[in-house]
C-alpha cells in the first residue's frame, strides 16, 4: 500500500512520520517550495490529545526534541481588562509527564520539527489540483507543475481552503464566523518586558475590551539549551517573544484588514486598540511588521458521514474550527493517529477499511459538539457595553476567598 498525503501541515505530517515509523510507504506533497517557507503563525497549544499522537507516531528521538523545544509553561492564565487592571488569576498546574500534558509551541519550530528527517518522503513545491481515479483501484494527484503521483490511498491535509475537498466533497461548507482577528509578534527585551505585570509575563491572558474587542497575550520564553544538535535547529529562527492579537466583528475593522500587511496592519491593530492601555498599544508599536498577519475567522458546517473511498480527510481539510476552544491543530494530531493505526492495520493485513468514515461518527467527535454547542460569534462580539462589568463583576468574585471555602469543605449532594 502507498499513501499519498496531500499537505505538510501538523497532521499531514505527524500521520506520515507514524506510517513511515511502521513500515507503510508514503509520500507528502507541499505546496511550499522548501522547509524554510511557511513559517506564519506564532502560538499552537498542544493539549495531552495532540502529545500522545506525536508520541505514537514520531521517533522517540524527535518527540524529545519537540518537548525541548516547547516554550516554558505559563504559570498563570490571566483575565484582564483594557486598562491591564487584572479581573482574575488562576495558577496552572505544572506540567505532569513528558507525554500527557500540554505544551506551548512555536508553530514555526513545530514545522520544522515534524519536517526533521523527512527529506526522503517530502516532495515540495506541489501544489495539488485535483485526482482522478483508475480502474484498478489507485488514484493518481495532479499537480500545478504538470506532474503527477499515484498510489492506492489518497489523504487530504491541505487546510481550511482544501483543493481535495473541493472535488472529493463539494457540498462541505466552510462559513464565515463573523470575526476579524490581528495577530503580532514582538521580540522579548528589558524595554518590552518592563512593560508587563508579572502574572502577564508568566502566563497567558485573555484581555476584554470595550465595543466588543479582546486580546489575548501569551509570552513565549525557549529553553534554548535543551536542543542540543537537532538537525532543525538552524533552521529555527524563534527567540523569546510577546504574542498579542486581538479580535472582534468584522464591523469593527476596514473592509480592506485583511489584505493589509507590514506597518499598515499595525497601524490598523492601533486603531482597533485606540482607548488600551498605553503598555499594550507599545507592545503593538515594537512588533515585528513583517511578522504581522491578520485572518477572518472561520468554522466548518457539519456534514453526514460519506461512503468510505480510497480517499479521506483530516484535519482543518474537514472540520476547520475556530481558536477559542484551542482544539483545531490538536484534532488533527487526533485524526493523523487514528488513521496511522487504521492503515497500518490496513497494510498489515490484520483489518480491512471500515464501511463508513468513523470520525464523523463518534459522540465524542468536536464536529458533533460543535455543532450541538456552537458559540454565537457575531453576537458575542457585538454585545452591548454593559455587558462587560457584568462580565468582568463575575470574573472578580472568583477571586474572593469566603465564596471559594464551601467547595474546599468537600463536594455537595447532586440536585
Amino acid at each position: 500500500m502507498h499513501v499519498l498525503i496531500i499537505g505538510g501541515g501538523t497532521g499531514g505530517m505527524c500521520l506520515a512520520h507514524g506510517l513511515k515509523k511502521a513500515g507503510v510507504s508514503v509520500a507528502v506533497y507541499e505546496r511550499y517550495s522548501s522547509r524554510r517557507d511557511g513559517l506564519y503563525g506564532y502560538r499552537v497549544g498542544i493539549d495531552p490529545t495532540g502529545s500522545r499522537a506525536l508520541h505514537e507516531c514520531l521517533p522517540p528521538e524527535l518527540f524529545d526534541t519537540f518537548v525541548a523545544t516547547a516554550a516554558r509553561e505559563p504559570r498563570h492564565f490571566n483575565v484582564l481588562t483594557q486598562s491591564l487592571r487584572t479581573t482574575a488569576t488562576f495558577q496552572l498546574p505544572p506540567a505532569r509527564d513528558a507525554v500527557n500534558s500540554e505544551r506551548s509551541v512555536s508553530r514555526a519550530t513545530l514545522r520544522q520539527v515534524l519536517f526533521t528527517g523527512m527529506d526522503d518522503v517530502v516532495h515540495y513545491g506541489k501544489e495539488f489540483t485535483r485526482y482522478e481515479r483508475h480502474p484498478d483501484g489507485t488514484i493518481s494527484a495532479h499537480f500545478g507543475d504538470g506532474t503527477t503521483a499515484t498510489g492506492d490511498l489518497l489523504i487530504a491535509a491541505d487546510g481550511t481552503r482544501s483543493a481535495v475537498r473541493r472535488q472529493f466533497l463539494p457540498h462541505a461548507e466552510i462559513k464565515d464566523a463573523g470575526v476579524t482577528a490581528i495577530a503580532t509578534k514582538t521580540a522579548l527585551t528589558p524595554e518590552t518586558r518592563a512593560l508587563l505585570p508579572d502574572e502577564a509575563l508568566n502566563g497567558l491572558s485573555l484581555i476584554f475590551g470595550t465595543k466588543g474587542m479582546i486580546g489575548m497575550l501569551h509570552v513565549m520564553t525557549f529553553k534554548r539549551d535543551a536542543q542540543g544538535g537537532w538537525p532543525g535547529l538552524e533552521l529555527d529562527t524563534d527567540r523569546d517573544y510577546i504574542n498579542l492579537s486581538i479580535w472582534s466583528s468584522h464591523a469593527h475593522f476596514p473592509e480592506d484588514t485583511t489584505r493589509r500587511r507590514g506597518r499598515r496592519l499595525i497601524a490598523t491593530a492601533l486603531e482597533a486598540a485606540a482607548n488600551w492601555h498605553p503598555n499594550l498599544r507599545r507592545i503593538f508599536e515594537l512588533s515585528d511588521p513583517e511578522a504581522a498577519f491578520p485572518l477572518k475567522i472561520a468554522t466548518s458546517v457539519p456534514i453526514d458521514p460519506w461512503p468510505t473511498t480510497n480517499i479521506t480527510l483530516l484535519g482543518d481539510a474537514i472540520h476547520t474550527m475556530t481558536p477559542g476552544q484551542g482544539v483545531g491543530a490538536n484534532t488533527a494530531l487526533r485524526d493523523a493517529r487514528l488513521l496511522c493505526r487504521e492503515l497500518t492495520a490496513v497494510a498489515g493485513g490484520r483489518k480491512r477499511l471500515p464501511s463508513r468514515d468513523r470520525r464523523l461518527r463518534g459522540r465524542d467527535d468536536p464536529l458533533r459538539l460543535r455543532a450541538r454547542r456552537r458559540i454565537p460569534h457575531q453576537q458575542w462580539h457585538q454585545r452591548r457595553r454593559p455587558a462587560l462589568p457584568a462580565r468582568h463583576g463575575s470574573l472578580r468574585a472568583l477571586r474572593r476567598p469566603q465564596l471559594l471555602r464551601r467547595d474546599q469543605q468537600g463536594p455537595r449532594p447532586a440536585p
